[in-house]
C-alpha cells in the first residue's frame, strides 16, 4: 500500500516521504497513529511540495552555517578572565564566556549549542575552541585568555 508519512517514521522515512508498505503495518499501524495518510494524486502532488520545502530549508540552513564559518575561522577572539600569579584562572573559560567575546570582537551571534569546548579553559594562553553550526560543518576558532 502507498502512503505519505505525516512525521518522520524511524526505518521508514521522513515527513512527506511516499512509502510503500505491507498493507497491515498500513492498516494497524501507520494510518491510525496518524504517522501517514493514503497516497492519491493531490496528497502526493502535496508531499512533493513538504519535501522540496525541506529540502530547501536543509540548503539554507547550511549555507548559513558556511556563511559562519568563513567569517569565523581562523579568528582569533580575547577573552579577559582573573588569574593569580602563576598564570591559572580562578574559574574556567565556560561557553558563555566564548560567545559573547565573539560578539564583542566580530559582532556574529552564535548559539551556545554550537561551541565545543575539549577541556575547561583554566589557564591564560592560546586555546583551540571547535564550532560546530551544522553537522557537516566544523571550524576552529582561537581564543587567547588574557588576565583581567
Amino acid at each position: 500500500m502507498k502512503l505519505i508519512l505525516v512525521e518522520d517514521v524511524q526505518d521508514l522515512g521522513a515527513k512527506g516521504d511516499v512509502v510503500d508498505v505491507a498493507d497491515g503495518y498500513a492498516r494497524n499501524y501507520l494510518v491510525p497513529k496518524r504517522k501517514a495518510v493514503k497516497a492519491t494524486r493531490g496528497a502526493i502532488a502535496q508531499a512533493e511540495a513538504v519535501r522540496s520545502a525541506r529540502v530547501e530549508a536543509a540548503t539554507r540552513i547550511r549555507g548559513d552555517a558556511e556563511q559562519i564559518a568563513q567569517m569565523l575561522a581562523g579568528t582569533r577572539v580575547v577573552v579577559a578572565a582573573r588569574a593569580g600569579d602563576e598564570g591559572r584562572l580562578f574559574g574556567s573559560v565556560a561557553e558563555h564566556d566564548i560567545i559573547e567575546a565573539i560578539k564583542r570582537f566580530t559582532g556574529v551571534d552564535v548559539e551556545r549549542k554550537i561551541v565545543s569546548i575539549p577541556a575547561p579553559i583554566k589557564e591564560i594562553g592560546l586555546h583551540e575552541v571547535t564550532l560546530r553550526p551544522h553537522p557537516e560543518v566544523e571550524f576552529n576558532l582561537t581564543l587567547d585568555v588574557i588576565p583581567a
